[in-house]
């Protein structure tokens, strides 16, 4: 479940402004400019190694998934880009991870300030038990916003970015409890708007949700990409080729003399690349389901 507190703004060394600390696009191979930039990192859970030397870089503006079988560590990684394992006792990472030029692990930076810029929608619809109005209020105020007409307008334009505000304008002071498996979700990512973060990390967002629910999550994020720069761990193939622009494929390294399994990033490209020509035959395996 979320940690409220992990909305507050506390002093940081992260860029202070996208212009100054994104990098020159020109000198990109790519068409906007590198928000992290991933170096050899390994995650650890105490001894025991759960990922070992990702690299990877993730672009602006756009939608990045993550695919790979059970226990490969896709959410693993994922967490590492807002510091969330962090909050798991005995979890640390070696490597570093940048964020628009910018340490994400560097020791004056705090990690309350990382998620209140890159939020995160779990795998589970978790709205606070309040009212949908207090759910996406929550975190502006702790921010410091108390103003009703401007949290009025905050609710109101986030409810409208999650595709919800029609459905929910007239109930506003109803339990976000009450809500459908594919509202719930609409409103979390609704509440993670409310902040205007830089970027939202999304943990298998439709794995609880029926196919009419999973089509208007696919639809907003692509209605919200332009804005936000969105990745996204799935177990679904198809929606991986239906919504990202790149995707990453993860697999397990397993050690027959320690009986361990360590997650690994096998290949990450243009994610038609990767899934109509993979240069690795282990991608190939996975996306023509030989290898779950």
């Amino acid at each position: 479940m979320d940690q409220p507190e992990q909305n507050v703004v506390t002093n940081t060394q992260l860029p202070k402004s996208e212009v100054e600390m994104a990098p020159d696009a020109a000198a990109l191979d790519a068409p906007g400019a590198i928000i992290f930039d991933a170096k050899k990192v390994s995650c650890y859970y105490g001894s025991f190694r759960a990922v070992t030397d990702v690299s990877l870089s993730i672009y602006e503006h756009e939608i990045t998934a993550f695919i790979g079988p059970s226990g490969c560590g896709k959410t693993t990684v994922l967490r590492t880009l807002n510091r969330m394992n962090d909050l798991v006792p005995g979890a640390h990472v070696d490597g570093d991870v940048h964020y628009r030029g910018a340490s994400l692990y560097a020791k004056d930076v705090s990690p309350i300030a990382v998620r209140r810029r890159i939020g995160m929608v779990f795998q589970k619809p978790n709205p606070f038990p309040k009212s949908i109005y207090d759910n996406i209020a929550y975190g502006p105020r702790i921010n410091g916003t108390h103003n009703k007409g401007k949290l009025n307008e905050i609710v109101e334009r986030s409810l409208r970015q999650a595709a919800l505000w029609d459905e929910v304008k007239d109930r506003l002071n109803k339990s976000g409890l009450g809500l459908s498996g594919g509202q719930a979700q609409r409103l979390c990512i609704a509440r993670t708007l409310a902040v205007e973060p830089d970027v939202v990390l999304m943990d298998e967002p439709c794995s609880a949700l029926d196919p009419i629910a999973t089509s208007a999550i696919e639809d907003l994020m692509q209605d919200i990409k332009s804005k936000y720069t969105i990745v996204i761990v799935t177990h679904n193939m198809q929606q991986a080729t239906r919504v990202s622009d790149r995707t990453a494929f993860f697999s397990v390294l397993r050690n027959e003399k320690s009986d361990t399994r360590t997650g690994v990033l096998v290949e990450y490209g243009r994610t038609e690349q990767i899934f109509q020509d993979p240069h690795d035959d282990r991608t190939k395996a996975y996306v023509t389901g030989r290898m779950g």
